[in-house]
């Protein structure tokens, strides 16, 4: 978490500040903000690597008080305007196409404003997994299936207990009681109650039209900004023929042990 102030810029309203962060994710907070910062990202690997990277930022549901655009040798261009309450909309850039200028907005009164984001870097083709705008709900083939099993951030079997619409956020919540954790980076997935069940929630996209269905599925997905976000999810007894036909002709990535 990066915190700043304006306050005590009070006396220069044009003051540019810079801010350097080298975690891959996090937050800034700039409380009553006058002027500007720059935000420069600066992950702690190799430079080489930086082309590879997109950035995302997700604004704070009441951050107000300044414009954040996408800055490049003096160009600017917006990418969240001030007021903006398009809730958990997410920003999405690669670190090659510039870094962030955040200008603060004239205000009357700048003690009630706050403006903040959560950020991520991450490689291009994590970013490509999570924003896939042609078909986010298309089913995956056989092969993103088991590779999806490999790399994704939680793998789990499980059924359907419920699925709640957010009209307001374009996003379906599918609650999940867990059979099986085979991975999960952070404990979206946990034991609830005095039965001892595992369940967590992972969201996806309102349009894929998710429902409550019997029976068990593989669920693989993402983390983004402390969201399990889902990927491929096809029928657990799908997954268990695809991953036996792979192993038999010694083509499976990674083994899972799916039974």
């Amino acid at each position: 978490l990066s915190s700043s102030s304006g306050l005590t810029h009070e006396s220069h309203k044009k003051d540019v500040e810079q801010v350097y962060l080298r975690c891959s994710e996090g937050s800034i907070e700039w409380m009553y903000p006058t002027g500007a910062l720059i935000v420069n990202l600066r992950p702690n690997i190799s430079p080489a690597s930086y082309k590879h990277l997109t950035v995302c930022i997700k604004p704070f549901k009441d951050s107000a008080g300044a414009n954040i655009y996408l800055e490049k040798t003096g160009e600017l261009k917006l990418l969240v305007q001030d007021g903006d309450r398009s809730p958990s909309r997410v920003y999405c850039f690669g670190y090659d196409q510039g870094g962030l200028f955040v200008e603060a907005t004239p205000q009357q009164d700048i003690s009630r404003k706050i403006t903040g984001f959560q950020y991520e870097l991450m490689s291009k083709g994590i970013a490509a997994d999570l924003h896939t705008a042609s078909a986010p709900c298309r089913p995956c083939s056989d092969t993103e299936v088991l590779l999806a099993v490999c790399t994704s951030d939680f793998v789990i079997r499980g059924s359907i207990q419920n699925v709640t619409n957010e009209a307001e956020e374009q996003e379906s919540v599918i609650h999940v009681g867990v059979n099986k954790l085979y991975r999960q980076k952070s404990k979206v997935f946990q034991l609830t109650g005095e039965s001892g069940n595992w369940r967590g929630q992972i969201k996806t996209l309102l349009e894929c039209g998710v429902k409550p269905g019997d029976g068990d599925f593989l669920f693989t997905g993402r983390m983004h900004f402390g969201e399990a976000r889902l990927g491929c999810a096809p029928r657990f007894k799908d997954f268990q023929r695809m991953y036996k036909e792979a192993k038999d002709k010694g083509l499976n990535p990674c083994e899972i042990g799916p039974d």
